[in-house]
C-alpha cells in the first residue's frame, strides 16, 4: 500500500491509477468534501440538525490537525485533508453532547484509529464509524447521535439521494449502497412483521440525514471494503442483517454498531482468502 494510501481513508481517495480522477471538472477527491458539506447545509436550513457551528468547527479543526501531525510522524509527508475533513464534519453532524470534550475526543479517535489499527498495512475500520461508535459506547451517559428524519420535506432528501448516487455511481461504489438500502427496507418489513410495529416507523430512519453520511461515506468506504464486488454486497447486506438483529434487541445505535462489527471482520476475512489463495498459487507454480 502506498504512502498516500495510508494518509487517507475514504470515498474521497478514489481515482485513476496513477492520478486522481475528474468529477463534474473538479479533482474526485474533492467532490465528498463538497457533498457532505452540502449535506450539512441542506439539514441546518432546514431543520437546523447542527449541536453548534462552533462544535463543528471544533470537530473538524481537530481531525484535519491530528491528520497533520500523524500523517508526517507515521507517512513522513503532509498527506491531503479530504478525508479528515470529512472525519471531522461527519463528527460534528452526528454526535451531540452539551459539552465541547466529546467533539475533540470523537474526531481524534477517528484519525488515531487510521494510524493505530492496522493490520497488513490497511486500517480495519472507517475513521468516523469507528470514533462515533467508541465514543456512544463509552460516553453514554455524555454523548448521543443525531437522529433526525427530513419529515414532509421530501425534496432535500430526494437532492441529497440523487446527488449521493451520481457520486457513488461514478467512482463504482453504487452497489455497495443500494444493496443495504434494499436490505434495510427488506429487514425493515420484517422487523414491522416481528414487532407489530407500523412499517412506515421501521422505514422512517433511513429518511434521516445521519443516514445520508452513513450509506454513503460510512459503509462505501474503500480502504475499509473486501475487494471483489459480490463480497461487498454481501457485506452491506450482512451490515443491515446485523443491524436488524441488534435494533430487534433495542440497540439504540445499531446501524454504527453493525458496521463496527462487520466491517473489521469481514476485512480481515478477506484478507486471509487472498494470503491463502497466493500461498496456494506460489504452491502450484
Amino acid at each position: 500500500m502506498s504512502q498516500q494510501a495510508i494518509a487517507t481513508g475514504s470515498l474521497s481517495s478514489l481515482g485513476a491509477p496513477g492520478g486522481p480522477k475528474k468529477m463534474f471538472g473538479v479533482d474526485s477527491r474533492f467532490v465528498p468534501p463538497v457533498f457532505i458539506t452540502l449535506i450539512l447545509l441542506v439539514g441546518q436550513l432546514s431543520f437546523g440538525m447542527l449541536e453548534s457551528y462552533k462544535k463543528t468547527l471544533l470537530a473538524i479543526a481537530t481531525a484535519i490537525l491530528a491528520e497533520l501531525v500523524l500523517g508526517r510522524i507515521f507517512v513522513g509527508k503532509w498527506p491531503v485533508l479530504a478525508s479528515a475533513y470529512i472525519s471531522g464534519i461527519s463528527v460534528g453532524i452526528l454526535v451531540r453532547s452539551p459539552a465541547f470534550w466529546p467533539y475533540i475526543l470523537c474526531a481524534l479517535l477517528a484519525i488515531m484509529s487510521k494510524y493505530v489499527l492496522r493490520f497488513n498495512g490497511r486500517h480495519l475500520w472507517n475513521p468516523s464509524n469507528f470514533g462515533i461508535s467508541a465514543l456512544l459506547f463509552l460516553a453514554g451517559d455524555t454523548v448521543a447521535s443525531l437522529s433526525i428524519q427530513w419529515g414532509n420535506f421530501f425534496l432535500p432528501m430526494v437532492v441529497i439521494w440523487a446527488l449521493g448516487s451520481i457520486i457513488v455511481w461514478r467512482v463504482k461504489r453504487f452497489h455497495i449502497t443500494a444493496t443495504y438500502v434494499v436490505s434495510f427496507f427488506v429487514f425493515a418489513f420484517i422487523r414491522a412483521w416481528m414487532t407489530g410495529n407500523p412499517w412506515q416507523a421501521e422505514v422512517a430512519p433511513i429518511t434521516g440525514p445521519e443516514y445520508q453520511l452513513y450509506i454513503f461515506f460510512m459503509i462505501t468506504d474503500p480502504k475499509t471494503t473486501v475487494r471483489t464486488v459480490r463480497g461487498q454486497c454481501l457485506v452491506a447486506f450482512s451490515v443491515a442483517l446485523v443491524e436488524m438483529v441488534l435494533r430487534l434487541h433495542q440497540v439504540v445505535y445499531a446501524p454504527f454498531y453493525a458496521l463496527f462489527l462487520v466491517g473489521p471482520t469481514a476485512l480481515l476475512l478477506d484478507m486471509w482468502l487472498q494470503s491463502r489463495r497466493r500461498k496456494l498459487a506460489v504452491a502450484v507454480a
